[in-house]
């Protein structure tokens, strides 16, 4: 941060190469010269960490568990893809050779291209995966359990020329899932794991989050097309270790999901599903029903669901840069009733 500052916030790809390269000399010196806007960052960071640290102990003494979430790549300006760069495929350049994404799925044709760098899992193997270790430890401390997005990029990932405009002209290449879970398992002990499992899911996945008991997630929103028998995110078929979402910050609300994306063949099927008609201003609060009274471990509703809010509150849009992770929770907007729905369904299916 200090650097980035010093050089005027300019990519770490530009500045000086003996800076960029990290040798240790110019990074001493550089240390010296920017030890106030260094010592300012340090004291940033302990201020967040403390307060973190106060929320999350009251969390747990009322029997509150924080539940986290490891983005699987690092953005190429963080300062990890800049420290660590001997375990990401970039050239002699620090320039990234290819690039993460995904094939085309139900969020966008032509896939997704993520952009970030990808790992040289034969170093990290070499070094017996140091620092995903040490990342998992942190985010461990931080939150009593996490979930791992894209949690298939770590059984092959799609990797992408890095001069290309779109995910189309990837490939699958391999990651040693298998062998990095032995070594966290044996340096962390506990491994409290949930596996973000949507998308294009192989066999080899599947047996990984088997291997070490990972549950992976359902989400209701893509239980009622034509394949709903045999849908594995109908309720229906959930077995125990995983964890529903009515929908996850990538889908639409189910207000929006219901009033602007649901075919009318899908809306048919869901009330069928439900055995009754629901008017729409009540659809939300059967979803959270169905999720609430599953036989999955845990049960993720969120505060838009809550409150029935519609297409206009959504967090996220997979495949758009802009526009994203803007909503935020109105003072007042969780009244008594709705927090007595919550805890009545609570208590009924036992989730206290």
């Amino acid at each position: 941060s200090a650097l980035k500052t010093h050089f005027k916030g300019a990519s770490w790809a530009n500045w000086p190469q003996d800076i960029r390269d990290r040798d240790a000399r110019s990074l001493t010196s550089a240390q010296r010269e920017l030890g106030d806007l260094v010592e300012r960052d340090k004291f940033l960071q302990y201020i967040f960490a403390k307060q973190w640290r106060t929320l999350k102990t009251y969390c747990n003494q009322k029997n509150i568990r924080v539940f986290g979430d490891i983005p699987i790549y690092m953005k190429y300006e963080s300062a990890d893809v800049w420290a660590h760069a001997d375990i990401f495929k970039l050239d002699p350049n620090k320039k990234p050779l290819v690039v993460s994404g995904v094939p085309p799925d139900y969020f966008s044709s032509s896939g997704q291209l993520w952009g970030t760098p990808v790992y040289r899992w034969e170093v990290l193997k070499e070094r017996k995966y140091d620092w995903w270790v040490e990342r998992t430890a942190r985010n461990l401390d931080w939150f009593d359990m996490v979930r791992i997005d894209h949690f298939r990029g770590l059984v092959a990932c799609w990797e992408v020329p890095a001069d290309e405009t779109t995910a189309l002209n990837g490939k699958w290449v391999e990651a040693p899932a298998e062998d990095l879970f032995k070594q966290l398992r044996k340096r962390l002990a506990c491994l409290p794991i949930v596996a973000e499992d949507l998308g294009i899911i192989t066999a080899d996945v599947r047996e990984v989050m088997r291997t070490f008991g990972f549950p992976g997630m359902k989400v209701l929103l893509f239980a009622f097309d034509e394949s709903l028998p045999t849908n594995l995110h109908a309720p229906h078929n959930f077995e125990r270790n995983c964890v529903v979402y009515p929908g996850t910050h990538d889908n639409n609300t189910v207000r929006g999901w219901y009033d602007n994306e649901a075919s009318p063949q899908d809306r048919r099927r869901l009330l069928h599903y439900m055995g009754r008609n629901v008017d729409a201003s009540e659809i939300h609060l059967e979803m959270i029903r169905l999720a609430m009274m599953s036989v999955a471990n845990i049960a993720v509703i969120s505060m838009q669901d809550l409150l029935g809010l519609g297409q206009e509150s959504r967090m996220n849009h997979p495949a758009r840069a802009g526009g994203n992770w803007q909503w935020r929770l109105q003072e007042g907007r969780l009244t008594p009733l709705v927090s007595d729905m919550l805890r009545e369904m609570t208590e009924l299916y036992g989730r206290t």
